[in-house]
């Protein structure tokens, strides 16, 4: 290997300085296109060299060589001969240590390098040994960071191209053999002096070196002495808090670790008396390093504290210590886990023991919750900006009050509910004895001490049976007389929602509360408001059978209300009034909703004619606005209607359903519109079923000239709605009506291919994503039909035009719709059968259909393992990998020989530089013998690694494929 500086390396120092500057964009782009195939070439294996020797590189150029070379040894090692590697070796040990001061980033990937040289060169015995004398005592760092690497690399090892055995055979040979050794080295270098003991690098390979050290050889090692006493040096505790908590997770197995939990118990407790000096020095990192130790500590032995609740209550008090001496909220959020975990175990009756004797302490914890929600009080005086200009620090104090009262709720599960309650009861109480009468309309004192106990109530109202007849009969009379503050009527109307279940079986307790929520619409917050309209949704929700009565008088404050509101409380305050129509005796359902969506629609046809000439966006939103309200009533009233007998709501629809075609023809070129038109639509016919049959005929002849003057893909999500509910076998629905909706389902399908016919799919993500999905229910309810009809050959080819794309959504779509399209192929298909669904077996599939499918891939399975594999290769997102596994495994399984050839095919048009030597014939040569035995589970391992691995070596360009390119789809149909 080169050691002097290059002819050539010019051009890469310009590139780097190109990139590390605030050049013009496409000098930088012809910079980075340089340097990626620079990286890839066989140049870069000297020239990487020359830049880490030369003394007049930068190091970010350095860095950059670094970096370049263990992407090389990662994935280019067959560039070189074997018999050069010895020389590679000693090249990249000769430059750590040259290295083994600094930078840091630049000695970390060169014992990257190492390490994965060392995996892949089998020939390399004693690597350990051979690393520690080569860098010598000297670089006693250096070999600390190597050591650390080496499990890391090999664990990850599956981006090495080795076979699974030769993986196995170097993970021993690296691992498991030289963990003895490895931790006499770590005990030798931690007494060999003062400031070694103290070291993080020790730290960070010890907690690496656990996956394969048994952790009780360290905790009875000087090691574990060095880990506790670490962390009482700054220097060193954050990697002595990491080590420990790893050593702690190691002893999860708690029957198998008791000998070793014994050994540290008794350090982890005598850190306790630290947690109150943290806590008063104001150290907030340590102090959260502190936390850390305890929490992971009760995570880890949350059973055996459960079995033995005496011998480690020590442990649990200090994890509330931690809780609630946390002045500034960042550390508390560490012990969450421990106490969900805790609350698992102890509701158990196996544990009841335990469950009693902690329940002081989860009555101690609910007080420290409280505590904590409180909102900070500003030192200035001033309210209006409690956070002082931070928004994303009072964003992250409202998530963390929601993960508080989940803290909150497994209180509840330990000790009752009712304690808990009582708990926040008593503050409320406490604060209105003692500042209840200073509170003014302007001012409120402590106002504090009041919103926490409410939101705690809120947080706990899930946990509270309707049955609850001790402390809700106190405490909510209390709560409807709040002062008036902004966060003190905010969260006092948000707690009454929570329990308006309770107060449908408490009707006394509802107008005081009505009327509160109700007052909550002129507030001059707008929070507010929007918190009565949501609180006004949960009263209509469960209460609708005592509002029933209010329905018409409620009709003139809805009018009043409803247009000063923004559209998400426009929606809840809507769905509130729903359910209590929904409660209205069938005969007075249809004049109710009648007086309610009628000025609706005319508001809506007044905006809708302004829309027409409007240039903005503002008329044309408003009225998705007030088709979704409409969408909410049809949502919320479906009133249980006799056979044979009319039903009030599908009578309005009937009524409104030309007036929303309307909306649809004039606004074809308005997505927020026709969604809103499509979703309207679809839940009439969700919620009405059979009863929807008398306006089917118009709504699908809507649905499908919709589609086509759009091209929206709503229009085929309601379609999708409709081809579901009227199924062949579906209750109530006769022959001749799903015969009609899979002629339906055909129309749309043809208009899809037009479509796809004229445009290319890039244009068409949202519209294909909703066509495959349309797709799956009909080979669900369809496939006899589907499956035999000339129009599925069509649709197969577009899908294979849809895997070009490169987002997601489109394909999963498409993949899923393969899958269970190929399933037909087998002998039993992924189905649904509404005659079969209480038959243990699965559902046999017909020999015509599993012929139809396997000539059909005769004639295009090649092209489908072309697009699948290039795909996998080069463009699919990671999501989409397994299940465009999944479509070759089942490919395989219908058809094992062509299946196998056109893979051979497709992996031969790849070019030739980009395929290491015999990696196609050894892949080739695995695939074959697997098929030869039917283990085609591991066929589609083989084809996944090869995949990822050829994505991994080669960034390709997502386009311009070369002979893989895809052919545009063609229909003339």
């Amino acid at each position: 290997m080169a050691s002097g500086i290059s002819d050539g390396l010019e051009p890469i120092l310009a590139a780097l300085s190109t990139m590390q500057t605030n050049g013009e964009r496409s000098q930088k782009s012809q910079a980075h296109e340089y340097l990626e195939n620079f990286q890839k070439s066989p140049e870069a294996w000297t020239k990487t060299h020359a830049l880490l020797s030369s003394p007049k590189t930068t190091a970010e150029a350095k860095l950059f060589a670094a970096t370049t070379l263990k992407g090389k040894i990662t994935y280019d090692l067959d560039q070189l001969p074997r018999e050069s590697l010895p020389s590679l070796r000693d090249s990249i040990l000769a430059l750590l240590v040259s290295f083994r001061d600094g930078p840091r980033p630049i000695t970390t990937q060169l014992c990257v390098c190492l390490a994965n040289l060392a995996i892949q060169m089998l020939e390399w015995k004693d690597v350990v040994g051979h690393v520690g004398s080569a860098l010598g005592n000297s670089a006693g760092d250096c070999i600390l960071e190597f050591l650390r690497i080496l499990p890391e690399e090999v664990t990850e090892g599956r981006k090495i191209n080795l076979t699974e055995d030769e993986l196995n055979t170097r993970t021993k040979d690296l691992l498991e053999d030289n963990a003895p050794r490895v931790l006499t080295l770590l005990i030798q270098y931690s007494r060999s002096s003062a400031t070694a003991a103290f070291n993080p690098r020790l730290f960070e390979c010890i907690s690496s070196w656990l996956r394969e050290i048994p952790v009780g050889d360290v905790v009875k090692s000087l090691l574990f002495d060095a880990i506790i006493n670490a962390l009482s040096n700054e220097e060193s505790f954050e990697a002595a808090v990491d080590c420990l908590c790893t050593i702690l997770r190691d002893t999860r197995e708690v029957d198998e670790s008791i000998d070793v939990i014994q050994m540290i118990y008794p350090r982890i407790i005598s850190l306790r008396p630290k947690i109150a000096q943290f806590a008063d020095s104001g150290d907030l990192e340590t102090y959260k390093g502190l936390t850390r130790i305890f929490a992971e500590a009760g995570e880890a032995w949350v059973v055996m504290i459960a079995r033995f609740p005496a011998h480690f209550r020590g442990l649990v008090e200090s994890i509330l210590e931690c809780c609630g001496r946390d002045q500034d909220r960042d550390a508390i959020a560490l012990t969450f886990l421990f106490w969900y975990e805790f609350k698992q175990i102890i509701t158990l009756d196996k544990y009841k023991e335990a469950r009693l004797q902690y329940g002081d302490i989860f009555g101690k914890l609910v007080d420290v919750m409280i505590k904590q929600l409180e909102y900070p009080k500003p030192d200035t005086g001033g309210e209006a900006d409690l956070f002082d200009g931070d928004r994303e620090q009072e964003e992250k104090f409202r998530e963390f009050r929601h993960q508080m009262g989940d803290v909150l709720k497994d209180c509840c599960d330990v000790v009752t509910v009712t304690e808990c309650l009582g708990k926040a009861f008593n503050l409320i109480q406490k604060w209105i004895s003692t500042y209840g009468s200073q509170a003014t309309s302007t001012s409120v004192p402590h106002w504090q001490e009041l919103e926490a106990p409410l939101f705690s109530m809120r947080a706990m109202g899930r946990m509270v049976s309707p049955e609850e007849s001790v402390v809700l009969r106190q405490v909510i009379p209390l709560i409807v007389q709040i002062p008036d503050h902004e966060k003190l009527r905010f969260q006092a109307i948000m707690a009454l929602a929570r329990y308006t279940d309770w107060t449908a079986q408490h009707p006394e307790f509802l107008q005081p509360q009505l009327n509160f929520v109700i007052a909550g619409f002129s507030h001059s917050s707008k929070e507010v408001v929007r918190a009565a309209a949501l609180a006004f949704k949960f009263f209509g929700t469960d209460c609708r059978k005592l509002l029933e009565s209010h329905v018409i008088e409620l009709h003139s404050f809805y009018e009043s209300i409803l247009d000063s509101l923004p559209p998400v409380s426009q929606e809840e305050i809507t769905e509130g009034v729903a359910c209590i129509i929904s409660a209205q005796g069938l005969s007075k359902i249809y004049d109710t909703i009648k007086l309610y969506c009628d000025p609706i629609i005319k508001r809506m046809m007044s905006r809708a004619n302004e829309a027409k000439t409007a240039q903005d966006d503002g008329p044309r939103l408003a009225v998705a606005d007030y088709l979704q309200l409409l969408t909410v009533y049809i949502q919320n009233i479906h009133p249980y209607v006799p056979p044979q007998e009319e039903n009030p709501a599908v009578k309005y629809c009937q009524e409104i359903l030309p007036v929303l075609s309307a909306i649809a023809e004039n606004f074809t070129n308005s997505t927020p519109i026709l969604e809103r038109v499509c979703r309207c639509w679809r839940y009439m016919v969700l919620s009405y079923r059979t009863a929807i049959l008398p306006l089917l005929p118009s709504l699908a002849q809507q649905l499908a000239s919709g589609f086509e003057n759009s091209r929206q893909g709503c229009f085929l999500w309601a379609t999708d709605s409709v081809l579901r509910e009227f199924a062949v076998g579906a209750e109530f629905v006769d022959r001749s009506t799903s015969q009609a909706i899979y002629n339906f389902f055909e129309r749309q399908a043809l208009a899809f291919l037009r479509i796809m016919n004229e445009l290319p799919p890039e244009d068409l993500p949202d519209v294909i994503e909703d066509f495959f999905r349309l797709l799956i229910d009909a080979l669900i309810y369809y496939h006899q039909q589907f499956l035999l009809s000339p129009v599925c050959q069509h649709i197969f080819s577009a899908s294979l035009s849809a895997l070009t794309l490169q987002q997601e959504p489109p394909l999963i779509a498409t993949l899923h719709f393969l899958r269970d399209f190929l399933s037909y192929g087998t002998d039993h298909p992924n189905s649904s059968n509404f005659d079969t669904h209480d038959s243990p077996t699965p559902p046999s599939n017909p020999p015509q259909l599993q012929q139809g499918v396997k000539s059909m891939m005769l004639a295009q399975g090649e092209s489908l393992v072309q697009r699948i594999m290039t795909g996998m290769m080069f463009s699919f997102p990671r999501d989409c990998l397994q299940d465009a596994s999944g479509v070759l495994l089942t490919l395989f399984e219908i058809l094992p020989q062509e299946t196998t050839l056109w893979v051979k095919r497709t992996i031969a048009m790849l070019p030739a530089s980009s395929v290491r030597p015999g990696e196609a014939e050894r892949l080739m040569d695995n695939v074959g013998a697997k098929v030869q035995g039917g283990d085609f589970r591991k066929v589609r391992v083989l084809l996944q690694d090869f995949t990822t691995s050829y994505r991994r070596r080669n960034v390709a360009p997502r386009e311009g494929l070369g002979r893989l390119e895809a052919t545009r789809f063609r229909f003339s149909g």
